[in-house]
């Protein structure tokens, strides 16, 4: 479902929640101490329009990697588009997709065209249906920046590109 549908869905089922005004006034006056407040349609519309839902948090420069999927200059080459888009890119992957990251990590820092921002590690659990049980992965995400020479790299790679198709095409 769309973002509409399923913030439509939150919005009706969090509405079954919000006690009328007078219904509230009489709790409120009673000896009860909750610690809640009512809210209005309108702040809860507001809410979930302003959070992220799960869906809708992947970032839109971080590229996923999978060392069966693609091959490796494929991800190095999309890195350098989305680092020419966003000026940074965060590459992730999980289990054995973790060389191929560090791969096109190192590749792009000794080629000058990205400086290391940040390095980060963890353990995710994955459902494995096989055993019917989660299962741990390991977990990298590196987030590099453009370096200084970046776009005079990315020009003169270009030129380069553009002069060999015109070799070609004589």
């Amino acid at each position: 479902p769309g973002f509409s549908q399923r913030r439509n869905f939150i919005v009706s089922y969090l509405s079954n929640f919000i006690v009328p005004k007078t219904e509230w006034e009489r709790k409120s006056n009673s000896k009860r101490s909750d610690n809640f407040e009512l809210v209005s349609m309108d702040e809860i519309t507001e809410g979930v329009n302003n959070m992220n839902l799960a869906v809708d948090t992947q970032k839109k420069n971080r590229i996923q990697v999978s060392n069966t999927k693609k091959p490796l200059f494929f991800y190095v080459n999309l890195a350098k588009r989305y680092m020419q888009q966003y000026t940074d890119v965060e590459l992730s992957a999980l289990g054995m997709a973790i060389a191929t990251v560090v791969t096109v990590a190192e590749i792009l820092k000794n080629n000058g065209f990205a400086v290391e921002k940040k390095i980060m590690t963890s353990t995710v659990d994955i459902k494995d249906d096989s055993r019917g049980r989660p299962v741990q992965k390991a977990k990298i995400e590196i987030t590099l920046a453009k370096s200084e020479k970046f776009d005079e790299l990315m020009a003169a790679a270009n030129e380069e590109r553009e002069a060999a198709e015109a070799q070609e095409q004589s």
